[in-house]
């Protein structure tokens, strides 16, 4: 474990390991990925909140508030084991970051192999009050360029989720059986899916909100429903662009988590993921914009081989807008990607 220095006793990275089962796993037998975003986001949980506690003060629970960008670099499979390390790299007055690395090893040959690389940005709340964020003990930092650079990464996301709720008002009707019958296939309609879930005891922290990594699990299963639909392939998660918590989920609470085909490359599909709620207990609110978020998936055949993507079938103007907006966000990604390979490559 590498250890860069925190403030307090509280350690600077953690280490969880846990075998994948078949309930882990896809028919394919290659794991979900939410189930590996479950699993990022409680190994975050965790840091966050020993190093929230690390010092005399209020008692706190870290709240999952941001997930940046993330790579699933290659799919896990049923029998291997996921070493998530998780370690805390910059905090602000009120937020921590935490990097996290998910490494798949072979217990039967020994071998090892990077499979998910995660940023994610937790607020501490107080236990007594869920509405007060406390602030976070500081970490120190071996040179203060890495400090600079955090608070960089910190004042990035910050704008970005800011201008995320501004145009996060758009709306997808629930989808729970439609007549697909009458639907065209590979149009947005046609695999547009929903999923309706009660929020109970065992999906929520000591606050009585809904664990983040639950939200992801169930944000997965429903782009994976999608991108099936779609290709009628073995289909994997190959990235999820930033997940921004924009509300609480408050349990009793019963989410729509609803997802739509947005764009579509030779290879790969884009579907937008939003988690709605809707207040049920003691609760005279309306139904609120939780989570939203992007998922990138790729078909793969029997051999696990990419396979081509069937093309989106567009048919009103927003899908249109969607597709071409979809397709600048591939486009930015692609080229962000060969530039760091190219500079890796000018290193080596």
């Amino acid at each position: 474990m590498s250890e860069p220095g925190a403030a307090g006793p509280s350690p600077a990275a953690i280490q969880v390991s846990r075998i994948m089962r078949p309930d882990d796993a896809n028919i394919a037998g290659n794991v979900h990925g939410g189930t590996i975003l479950k699993m990022i986001e409680e190994a975050g949980a965790i840091i966050s909140t020993r190093h929230c506690n690390s010092q005399a003060g209020e008692p706190c629970v870290a709240a999952l508030a941001r997930v940046e960008r993330t790579d699933f670099l290659s799919p896990m499979c049923i029998g291997e084991v996921a070493n998530v390390s998780a370690e805390i790299t910059y905090t602000s007055r009120h937020s921590v970051e935490v990097q996290v690395n998910v490494m798949s090893e072979n217990i039967l040959t020994g071998a090892k192999r990077v499979t998910n690389k995660a940023t994610l940005w937790y607020v501490p709340l107080s236990l007594k009050n869920v509405n007060k964020v406390v602030e976070v003990p500081p970490i120190q930092y071996a040179r203060k360029e890495q400090e600079d650079e955090g608070k960089k990464r910190y004042e990035e996301q910050k704008l970005d989720r800011l201008e995320t709720k501004q145009r996060n008002g758009d709306v997808i009707l629930p989808v729970i059986n439609p007549d697909r019958q009458t639907k065209e296939p590979h149009t947005v309609g046609y695999s547009q899916s929903s999923l309706i879930h009660l929020v109970g005891p065992s999906d929520c922290t000591l606050l009585g909100f809904v664990h983040g990594g639950v939200t992801m699990k169930l944000m997965d299963e429903v782009a994976g429903i999608v991108a099936a639909r779609h290709c009628k392939t073995n289909i994997v998660t190959a990235s999820v662009d930033a997940i921004n918590f924009h509300e609480k989920i408050k349990k009793g609470c019963v989410i729509t988590v609803s997802g739509r085909m947005t764009f579509t490359s030779n290879k790969s599909m884009e579907i937008e993921v939003f988690v709605d709620a809707d207040p049920f207990v003691d609760e005279p609110r309306e139904r609120y914009r939780a989570v939203s978020a992007f998922f990138t998936y790729v078909s793969l055949s029997k051999e696990g081989k990419p396979l081509p993507v069937p093309q989106l079938l567009t048919e009103t103007e927003d899908e249109k807008r969607r597709f071409e907006e979809g397709k600048g966000r591939y486009l930015q990604t692609k080229a962000k990607r060969q530039a760091q390979m190219q500079q890796q490559a000018a290193q080596q």
